[in-house]
């Protein structure tokens, strides 16, 4: 499996310096937050586009995936949120990704079947343009899909190979279901692997990997049981919690720890 670390862990930094960190710590990857207030979001220009792409290109760092905000899920006209995944899908084109990202975002006065047609619907149409363009939308196990088993009654509606999952082991253990539960549901879609650690279900300050209570040893066995071999991706939420330490003094031990994972699976 390859490791990426997500620019939510260090909010705000330059691409030069999130490139530096990638190299020095062994990351093959970066999953880069796509919000206005980061150096990527879809409001680039072309120039800027062609820029960050050849800074990945040369430091030899792989842009895995553009995590956008879009809630395909949530009420509402279908033609916003249409339009907000196909700029990340553009977005993503220009950058060489090969995954967005999206979130379920289905507001609690929906019943689950309104909101996972409402997510197939927009997923489904969105889908041929990603096909086009040659990038996967990934729904990521969040919010009102948290469990790999909802985000599947959303992807067995859709049926379409650019239309996959993002497992956030956070969410589905929140949400009851085991790393084996999980990876049955969406083993068939799975795109990458969001890892992080926590104290407790009602302490979700990020910790470095291995301090908390996230079953990240048995996510990485099912895992490499299945002989899967995607991404395995640390989304460190500096973001949210800004008493959090630094991302940048965790890195090199975060690397050393999903590296102990994988040998003892092996």
């Amino acid at each position: 499996m390859k490791l990426a670390f997500s620019t939510l862990g260090v909010p705000g930094l330059p691409l030069s310096d999130v490139l530096r960190l990638a190299t020095t710590h062994g990351y093959h990857g970066v999953e880069l937050r796509a919000h206005p207030e980061e150096p990527v979001h879809p409001g680039l220009d072309l120039a800027r586009r062609t820029d960050v792409a050849a800074e990945f290109k040369a430091a030899g760092v792989d842009v895995l995936g553009i995590a956008g905000y879009a809630r395909v899920a949530a009420p509402g006209d279908d033609n916003p949120v249409i339009e907000e995944v196909r700029r990340l899908l553009d977005l993503a084109r220009d950058l060489g990704a090969p995954y967005i990202r999206v979130f379920p975002g289905a507001d609690p006065g929906q019943s689950s079947e309104e909101a996972d047609a409402v997510a197939a619907r927009r997923l489904g149409t969105a889908a041929e343009y990603a096909a086009d363009l040659g990038v996967r939308i990934l729904l990521e196990t969040h919010d009102s899909h948290r469990t790999g088993a909802a985000a599947m009654r959303v992807l067995g509606l859709v049926g379409h190979r650019n239309v996959g999952a993002l497992w956030d082991v956070m969410h589905t253990w929140l949400g009851g279901e085991q790393p084996s539960e999980t990876y049955a549901a969406l083993s068939p879609h799975l795109g990458y692997v969001q890892v992080k650690d926590i104290a407790s279900a009602t302490d979700t300050t990020p910790l470095p990997l291995g301090a908390g209570v996230l079953p990240l040893a048995e996510s990485v066995e099912v895992l490499s049981r299945h002989g899967w071999d995607g991404w395995l991706c640390w989304e460190y939420e500096k973001r949210w919690y800004e008493d959090a330490a630094p991302l940048q003094d965790l890195l090199g031990a975060g690397r050393d720890h999903l590296a102990r994972l994988l040998n003892e699976s092996a």
